[in-house]
């Protein structure tokens, strides 16, 4: 494939108004990438769709889908020379985003966005690497990236918009017209474009059947086309861990896509490419009652369940409130699994986290959703501060109870376990600043090989969710929290190769 050829969405005949860039999690000349699929970078696509539709030619990058190093993905934005490289900054890849951006082209102008440009925008702007950074945008940034592509001067009266004074080095940023700012910063997201899918190298994507797919038609399963898809912004919970926690957000209101807005894009997916498969990856589909009523009824009515299968990110404490009926409704529009927050089977742990769930909960919840065929995908973090040997046990024990009332009920649980690492911003970032940490320490993200060489077959799809600070936060060695992960990660392996009566 051509360098060229990389750049998704692009018209390559006209000038590129604007390159977008994925940057990748490591630097895969050093070492190559070992899993398949990564996630969607789907809120870059909505930007350049965006763009798009306002008349300017833009692509996306994606270095992390396609196993970039720094050096060659570089190579390819120069060699595409677009007016603007536009980066996505996020703590963990903002190492390598730098590395890239200090490798562009003088005369290509620098804008960035991104979860870590909203926590720490003064350290971007005073980063060398950084020095043709024309505009940093807080925040959501469709309407404002459109703005800048078509004159950067006007950046002067766009709200969240900062650069570094050329003259005096100090921070400038745009001061907005109030009758505009709202819509700028939170724009109606009923009113947005569909993505266009042509900016995603990996969405729509083709996959196996599974066993929890038997509602699909034959011929669905014959083609089985899966897509991921957004249906809100905004999150109204302070997981202390989180990115999108509200008290590192006061500024995002929170929006719910019109069920037909939700179902327009379902449809236009089916039609375009054969999808019969969708998974929303935002936090509210299935975490506020309100929504999934109001979804729910225009599902039923739409008969959504007898064309398509579904997945959702779910709120334990929000399911564990529906009746059965309600239960039941979902089963029939399509639900085929749920992704939880699960986190920990230690109670004083989950206080700490403020989930407001507790491990009972969590059982009840999940033996009520396996027992209607509904699979569960529990995510857990090991290593946070303060966890002791006895909360780490817990969750071992936990999710074995999981896997145990699953081995009894058509659904089945997966669990997925991550390290704990720090991001910039959160409830937990602060307590730990407080507590004596350095942000340089905080931000030293690596990535770590549980593959042992590549030998280890169950480590290998979670090639890009290995990555850490290298610091012990808990009670527990740090090696003993990763040989913890591993050993839990093969006893799923187990049980997605062999089935759950092998590996239990």
């Amino acid at each position: 494939m051509r360098q060229s050829d990389l750049i998704a969405g692009a018209d390559n005949a006209h000038t590129l108004d604007a390159l977008f860039i994925n940057a990748p999690l490591r630097d895969y000349t050093l070492r190559p990438r070992t899993n398949d699929y990564t996630l969607p970078v789907l809120g870059m696509a909505y930007i350049a769709t965006y763009a798009q539709q306002a008349g300017f030619n833009v692509g996306v990058l994606d270095a992390e889908a396609h196993g970039l190093g720094i050096e060659e993905a570089a190579k390819i934005v120069n060699a595409a020379a677009p007016r603007w490289a536009a980066m996505n900054l996020l703590a963990p890849t903002y190492e390598m985003s730098a590395k890239i951006a200090a490798l562009l082209n003088p005369d290509i102008a620098l804008m960035a966005g991104g979860h870590h440009a909203k926590a720490m925008p003064d350290r971007i702007l005073a980063d060398p690497r950084m020095c043709n950074l024309r505009a940093l945008v807080l925040g959501e940034g469709e309407l404002r990236v459109a703005v800048l592509l078509e004159d950067e001067q006007r950046r002067r009266q766009l709200p969240g918009v900062l650069w570094r004074d050329p003259i005096i080095g100090s921070r400038a940023g745009g001061v907005a017209d109030p009758k505009t700012s709202a819509e700028m910063l939170g724009p109606d997201i009923n009113a947005l474009p569909y993505v266009n899918r042509v900016f995603l190298t990996q969405d729509p994507y083709r996959v196996a059947p599974t066993a929890t797919d038997h509602r699909l038609t034959a011929a669905a399963l014959q083609w089985h086309v899966e897509a991921n898809i957004v249906g809100s912004r905004g999150c109204p919970y302070n997981c202390t861990f989180c990115g999108a926690a509200w008290s590192a957000n006061p500024d995002v209101k929170i929006r719910v896509r019109s069920p037909e807005n939700v179902i327009g894009e379902l449809d236009t997916l089916h039609d375009a490419y054969g999808v019969t498969a969708f998974r929303f990856v935002d936090d509210l589909f299935l975490g506020a009652k309100r929504v999934v009523e109001e979804q729910m009824e225009a599902f039923t009515r739409n008969r959504i369940g007898e064309r398509y299968v579904w997945d959702a990110t779910g709120r334990i404490n929000v399911l564990d409130r529906l009746t059965d009926q309600e239960l039941e409704v979902l089963v029939g529009n399509g639900l085929r699994e749920v992704a939880l927050g699960i986190e920990s089977g230690s109670d004083r742990v989950l206080t700490a986290m403020d989930k407001r769930i507790d491990a009972e909960m969590t059982e009840r919840v999940t033996r009520r959703l396996v027992a209607r065929g509904i699979g569960v995908k529990g995510y857990f973090i090991l290593g946070f501060p303060g966890e002791g040997r006895d909360d780490l046990d817990a969750t071992v024990r936990h999710i074995r109870t999981l896997w145990a009332i699953a081995d009894k009920h058509p659904g089945d649980v997966r669990a997925s376990v991550f390290e704990f690492r720090p991001y910039p911003g959160t409830p937990v970032w602060q307590t730990l600043i407080k507590d004596g940490y350095h942000a340089d320490d905080l931000l030293a993200y690596g990535d770590v090989d549980l593959t042992q060489d590549g030998a280890d077959e169950s480590m290998r799809q979670r090639d890009e969710f290995n990555f850490s600070v290298g610091i012990q936060f808990g009670g527990v060695p740090l090696e003993d929290v990763r040989a913890t992960l591993a050993m839990l990660t093969r006893e799923q392996h187990e049980r997605n190769q062999y089935g759950r009566e092998a590996a239990a």
